[in-house]
């Protein structure tokens, strides 16, 4: 008689599965609390339904992950990298939140994470990310006329 061996859950894919859960909770939560209502067609309360929906299905590919045996080695994370890209969320968003515009806070996205990826050239990846807010900025803002956050940078176009 053989056995089979025991298979450990994948830890990683469990947590995420589970933040994701509650992330998908909370979501659904927020949509269930919108007051304001459509008098036809689907209120804004459908979108946020339908990203809980989609969370809770990552939350469940993560989970059938976590408990799938695999015999793929898992690498190590490199958190300078993790590092550096949370740094440049933290400079679109506090660019953002400060008033810098969303040009800037792109051109900080673009370049440190970059600098995530290896690359060291950063005052080249600040040019480029200029270049790509600017162009973005104008595509949303003067093409399909949506408002993005401005700053001092904006209010020249």
């Amino acid at each position: 008689m053989t056995s089979r061996p025991i298979h450990t859950p994948n830890r990683p894919p469990a947590v995420i599965a589970v933040v994701l859960f509650a992330i998908a909770a909370i979501t659904y939560w927020d949509a269930s609390q919108m007051t304001t209502r459509a008098a036809y067609g689907m209120s804004a309360s459908a979108a946020s339904y339908f990203v809980a929906l989609l969370f809770a299905v990552l939350a469940a590919g993560h989970l059938v992950s976590a408990f799938k045996p695999s015999d793929v080695e898992v690498e190590v994370a490199d958190w300078k990298a993790v590092g550096w890209i949370g740094l440049a969320l933290c400079g679109l968003i506090g660019s953002i939140w400060l008033g810098g515009g969303f040009i800037l806070g792109a051109t900080l996205l673009f370049a440190l994470t970059a600098r995530a990826f290896g690359r060291r050239a950063f005052l080249v990846d600040l040019c480029l990310g200029a270049a790509i807010g600017v162009f973005v900025f104008l595509l949303f803002n003067k093409l399909l006329t949506l408002a993005l956050p401005q700053g001092p940078l904006e209010k020249l176009f």
